[in-house]
């Protein structure tokens, strides 16, 4: 442990100790030291100097003989310990320093270093308190009591420290720094962003203060700003891998795929990443619809590793999606029964020939599969599915029952059952079931959606709905439907400006879904702004022709049976 954070005390004490100052900042003068002792202290100096720690500590120990009282050799002691990896001998000289000397800055400041970085905050704080009240105006001190402060929740004594360096050092680069890390800390995130951009208006290449401010205001929920200071940083960044790496997981959240892919790109470009960025380059271009790109990809990483079962599974849907359904089996069932993938393949097969309007088949090669592999949850739920696509709900449902007792704890069962009940219109057992999911992984963003709109629909627990949908919108920000959903529950709620606010948002995202614009037109009626519902109506009919209710309310604006408010 003791070399853990040698390496990490050794510049701070160099800083501290190499120019041996007093509380004042002036060079310190032992008090009234004998000729020998500050010779053989001149000496330990240049043997340390020359790389000889062993005979630098000798003559520091041999000076001490001759000035027993002076701190300033026993924080020298520490130091040159602190550099052979003896860390308790350096805190037992330090401990003298401090008895010899209280008003010795240094010593107070290395010993509040040592029990930091032994983890020993509150013993930390002890020693830097005083060393800040020694010379409040020195960072180093001041600093290293917020980390201690800070790991000990002690914000408000953390705030006070840095406001008063910055009082008496206003161009202390580092304290606003540091003020916007306490700020971060306490989740006082818009304060943190101002304080971090003072600290880069006094030092711009200050990358952490950067980094720090793009982390924030993400934090703030402000996406573009955020994905704006994240690009700025990778162009200035010596250490760009795991800024480009934290941008490309952002903009996956928020569904910028192109922008994404443009650094998946860079990644590859730099040599980084190897096989996960190929991968997720290609998952992206199948999200896009770019499949003949992502068959190039996938085709070119299996004839490099022809075993990955998993490339072929993504090959085999890539083919799917574009609609080469004889290619894509051709995929499919390459993938052996061992394979991790197996099972999704299996479901894939099924659903070709679903497609291909041979139902009995795909029901009987499921129900094969189960049968050889009875363990296998995809399987269950692939099948559940193929009976939900033809009309055979209750089947499905009588076969995940069946099994129950088997995948009670996994989630995937239980939403899928949560699915079933909700389409055979029990929806007491829908809702139970969807609280199981959120009991076994409550940052089920799907689930708690689905509860979330459940309740909305039904008119009932609409404070708790909200609940549930802000939790899921909190996973995934950008999701159109669950900002629908959220629109939606503040249409009940007769929040109508709120809920037309969500719901144009929801049709910028998804504007190719009838529900959606059919609930926007909803909440333009309520506020009776006609035109915009009739809009609304008449975009959601031709997304969904033969849609009577829609139909319905389309004649009955054009009656005018409404005035425009």
């Amino acid at each position: 442990m003791q070399r853990m954070f040698l390496l990490a005390l050794i510049s701070v004490v160099l800083t501290a100790c190499a120019g041996f100052q007093n509380g004042g900042g002036g060079e310190l003068v032992a008090p009234a030291p004998s000729r020998s002792a500050l010779s053989l202290y001149a000496q330990s100096r240049l043997a340390l100097n020359e790389g000889n720690n062993e005979r630098a500590l000798a003559l520091v120990r041999e000076a001490q003989v001759a000035d027993p009282k002076a701190s300033h050799l026993l924080v020298a002691e520490a130091e040159l310990r602190l550099k052979a990896g003896q860390v308790p001998e350096a805190m037992v000289a330090v401990e003298k320093a401090v008895k010899n000397d209280p008003d010795d800055r240094d010593a107070q400041l290395l010993g509040g270093t040592l029990m930091a970085n032994l983890g020993r905050d509150r013993e930390a704080v002890s020693y830097l308190r005083t060393a800040v009240k020694l010379d409040p105006a020195r960072e180093d001190a001041v600093l290293q009591l917020v980390n201690s402060l800070i790991k000990l929740f002690e914000y408000e004594e953390s705030v006070t420290a840095l406001k008063e360096l910055i009082r008496l050092k206003p161009d202390s680069a580092a304290g606003f720094y540091y003020l916007g890390k306490t700020y971060s800390q306490m989740r006082l995130n818009r304060e943190a962003v101002g304080y971090y951009k003072r600290a880069l208006e006094l030092r711009p290449d200050f990358i952490q203060a950067a980094i720090d401010q793009a982390v924030s205001l993400e934090a703030l929920g402000e996406v573009d700003q955020a994905i704006s200071a994240y690009k700025a940083l990778i162009d200035d960044s010596d250490n760009r891998a795991p800024l480009i790496n934290h941008l490309i997981q952002l903009l996956i959240q928020h569904r910028r795929y192109d922008e994404a892919l443009i650094y998946l790109n860079r990644l590859s470009e730099m040599g980084l990443g190897g096989e996960e960025v190929q991968r997720k380059i290609g998952l992206l271009l199948l999200e896009l619809d770019r499949h003949e790109e992502a068959i190039r990809l996938f085709s070119a990483m299996l004839a490099k590793d022809p075993d990955n079962h998993q490339i072929r599974f993504y090959l085999g849907s890539a083919y799917e999606e574009k609609g080469e359904l004889e290619l894509a089996r051709a995929e499919f069932v390459k993938i052996p029964v061992d394979a991790e993938s197996y099972g999704e393949a299996l479901g894939h097969l099924a659903f070709i020939l679903k497609e291909q309007e041979r139902d009995d088949e795909a029901v009987k090669l499921l129900q094969q599969g189960i049968a050889a592999y009875p363990n296998r949850l995809e399987l269950y739920l692939s099948l559940a599915t193929l009976y939900d696509s033809i009309d055979k709900d209750e089947e499905g449902l009588k076969l995940l029952l069946g099994v129950e007792s088997r995948f009670n704890s996994d989630p995937r069962f239980q939403f899928r059952l949560g699915v079933l009940f909700d389409k055979l219109g029990k929806k007491p057992d829908s809702i139970n079931r969807m609280k199981r999911v959120i009991q076994l992984n409550p940052r089920d963003a799907q689930a708690l959606n689905y509860l979330g709109y459940t309740y909305a629909e039904m008119g009932v627990n609409l404070e708790e709905a909200l609940g549930y949908i802000k939790r899921a919108l909190e996973i995934r920000p950008d999701d159109g439907f669950f900002i629908d959903s959220l629109g939606w529950t503040y249409y009940q709620m007769k929040r109508y400006d709120e809920a037309i606010k969500q719901l144009e948002r929801a049709a910028q995202l998804v504007g190719d879904d009838p529900t959606v614009l059919e609930h926007l037109g909803d909440a333009y009626l309520a506020k009776k702004e006609v035109k915009n519902a009739l809009r609304a109506y008449k975009k959601a009919l031709g997304l969904s022709p033969g849609n009577k209710e829609l139909d319905e309310k389309i004649k009955r604006l054009l009656k005018g049976e409404l005035g425009e408010r």
